[in-house]
């Protein structure tokens, strides 16, 4: 790494390395991508479904598949890249702070800075989910890195809360590697992700769907041993007496996404209460050069 580059940046999924692209198209060569993992990819590695690519290589891909198309297309580039490389902080005057295995702490200038930090999941905490602290509660974006990257199997009978489209492929996910998937629980009375996922998801696996169902506390010592799920009227209010306990080892939740963009906290371009990023049209944060893109600036 340089100390300065005429643009750098932060986040070397899908969105960080499509705007590398971009700007080598647009004769901008002096560019470094940082990558806190060391895999660039982001995301699209753990997404070992089809779905990918269709509107940008004019093929379906896999998550996986997608990502080395990208990677292919950076590559040609020559432009410097950081994996291991975790920014700390992004000042207002476009000094990006990064620590790595490889060069320790650094502070490099930037002529702008594009951030493309993707998003993180909402957890049983955001929910404020009562109950019990045992093993086998996941988000379904943890999850699904678990079994498609590591192998590891999570639990033999798994109820998931919210139908949002990562939660509804990791039940045909763990539909196929043998699990019981006993339910998908969604407090809203209607579907959160994309009807294909539900038809071919859930429909196709006979995994039933309940609308207006919320698990309200989740039981176990060690491990998970059952969750209780309530029924909400259209005020979406608890309905008395409507608790049902269904047995299960491992809970789920896929209940949305935030834009993961902390890091500019310290330049004071973060909003209190939203947590995301004012930009113009330009996707520029009050001018500062400072630019944000992909699920960091909204969630797709």
């Amino acid at each position: 790494m340089k100390h300065s580059y005429d643009c750098v940046i932060v986040g070397g999924g899908p969105a960080g390395m499509a705007a590398a692209v971009a700007l080598g198209k647009l004769g901008v060569r002096d560019i470094l991508l940082l990558e806190r993992n060391e895999r660039l990819g982001g995301i699209l590695n753990q997404c070992i479904h089809a779905g990918f690519g269709l509107s940008y290589f004019g093929e379906t891909l896999t998550g996986p598949e997608y990502a080395r198309a990208l990677e292919r297309d950076f590559a040609l580039l020559g432009a410097d890249c950081a994996l291991g490389a975790m920014v700390l902080e992004i000042a207002r005057s476009r000094i990006v702070k990064v620590m790595s295995r490889a060069e320790g702490y650094r502070e490099i200038a930037a002529g702008a800075v594009i951030v493309a930090t993707g998003c993180r999941e909402r957890t049983r905490e955001n929910l404020e989910i009562p109950g019990t602290r045992p093993a086998g509660v996941f988000t379904a974006g943890q999850a699904q890195n678990l079994v498609n990257l590591r192998g590891y199997a999570i639990g033999h009978r798994v109820l998931i809360q919210g139908s949002g489209d990562i939660g509804l492929i990791m039940a045909r996910r763990l539909s196929i590697e043998g699990s019981e998937v006993v339910g998908v629980f969604e407090r809203l009375p209607y579907l959160s992700g994309l009807v294909r996922n539900k038809v071919q998801c859930l429909d196709h696996f006979g995994i039933p769907l309940a609308f207006r169902s919320q698990v309200c506390e989740i039981a176990g010592r060690g491990r998970v041993e059952g969750a209780w799920v309530e029924r909400l009227d259209e005020s979406l209010a608890p309905i008395p007496g409507t608790r049902e306990f269904h047995a299960c080892d491992a809970v789920l939740f896929s209940v949305g996404l935030i834009p993961e963009v902390d890091i500019l906290k310290g330049a004071g371009l973060v909003a209190a209460r939203a947590g995301t990023v004012e930009v113009n049209s330009h996707f520029e944060a009050d001018g500062t050069g400072i630019f944000v893109c992909g699920n960091a600036l909204h969630i797709h």
